[in-house]
């Protein structure tokens, strides 16, 4: 394959309401996605996660795209035998900058997979046509505003109520949704690394709720408190900014830092690392689940895809298309009966429309290419 043409388009897409976490508050979404042409005419999309500030991870959209144009696609399109599974070892000598290597890998995946028309669920290796998905719920300024939207979820079919804490608001927000929707609930708790050592007594209260997981509570690099706080908790320590690989993988479980591990593509460098993490995790019991980064229907696309493997057993954070934006890029996807539908198309089996494209974009940047 040779690359012969590609744009980074800037998107931005108004969130429905604010999304609060314990980093900060999103009212919309700035995405940066690549449209890559190959010389035999097949399109191929990707979509790069990284935000507009480098809060949640070091990586921030503008970095992003000057990585993407100056250092990762010269050393693709210098590569007479490239591939999409060649492109991480091609990519190596950048060190870091995940969220960009991610972005350009889906784009080369999506347009290998069109010519060869293969849908990218097949090649990744899914079982299942369609996935059930829960919702991440925000930090809220009331009990009374968070027990709505709960509700609200609930009423849609969500299969898992994920909610966003932080020291302040942690026992009482979970304790007020076990008290008003019963335990049947599936429920979890997400800390996006909030918490310091001095927490862990308080954060063992957590056990009274019955929850499915707590995620992330400490610093990303903090794997000694983590497995503390999971020798001393009943509640399942799942890990996310920790995880930015397979061998990360490993290491977080073999200290017994964690016992779930959520796989976000972006964070660990595209779909294919993204599959080995699920690969090692299912040979050793342990279970995965897909988060979330606000993706546009590109990014919820091949997210599905990635979902539907075998040993993604927790409902992800995928979410339908309505729960964050009045319009997508693409057809919207509709939650039906708690799950979503995966694209069988070729490729991600999806592209943006025209209109939504359109109306979205901020800028379009041609690269130049040799």
């Amino acid at each position: 394959m040779k690359i012969k043409q590609v744009a980074l388009h800037e998107v931005a897409l108004p969130l429905v309401s604010p999304f609060r976490t314990s980093v900060g508050v999103q009212e919309h979404r700035v995405a940066l996605l690549v449209e890559l042409r190959t010389d035999d005419g097949v399109t191929g999309w990707g979509e790069c996660v990284a935000e507009e500030d480098p809060s949640y991870a070091s990586e921030y959209l503008s970095g992003a795209r000057e990585v993407i144009r100056r250092f990762l696609l010269p050393v693709l399109t210098a590569d007479p035998r490239l591939s999409a599974a060649r492109a991480a070892e091609l990519m190596k000598p950048v060190r870091g900058h995940r969220m960009a290597k991610a972005a350009v890998e889906m784009a080369l995946l999506d347009a290998e997979l069109r010519r060869a028309g293969i849908s990218l669920a097949e090649h990744l290796g899914a079982v299942r046509e369609s996935v059930p998905v829960g919702v991440s719920v925000g930090i809220m300024d009331s009990l009374d505003e968070l027990i709505t939207a709960v509700d609200g979820y609930l009423g849609a079919g969500y299969a898992r109520i994920k909610l966003k804490i932080e020291p302040g608001w942690d026992l009482e927000p979970v304790a007020a949704v076990r008290e008003t929707f019963g335990s049947a609930v599936a429920l979890q708790v997400d800390a996006n690394t909030a918490y310091s050592p001095v927490d862990l007594a308080h954060l063992r209260k957590l056990d009274a709720f019955g929850l499915t997981l707590i995620e992330q509570p400490f610093a990303p690099d903090d794997l000694e408190t983590h497995a503390r706080l999971a020798a001393r908790i009943d509640t399942p320590v799942c890990l996310d900014e920790s995880i930015t690989s397979a061998r990360d993988a490993v290491t977080a479980l073999r200290q017994g830092a964690c016992s779930i591990v959520n796989v976000k593509p972006g964070r660990v460098g595209g779909y294919l690392e993204a599959r080995r993490i699920h690969d090692l995790c299912q040979a050793a019991g342990v279970p995965v689940w897909c988060g979330g980064m606000l993706e546009t229907g590109l990014g919820r696309a091949a997210n599905l895809a990635l979902a539907a493997l075998p040993g993604f057993t927790l409902p992800g954070d995928i979410s339908a298309s309505a729960r964050y934006f009045h319009r997508d890029i693409t057809d919207p996807f509709v939650l039906e009966g708690g799950r979503l539908r995966v694209p069988s198309g070729p490729g991600i089996g999806i592209a943006p429309d025209a209109a939504g494209l359109a109306a979205a974009l901020v800028t379009t940047d041609l690269v130049p290419l040799g």
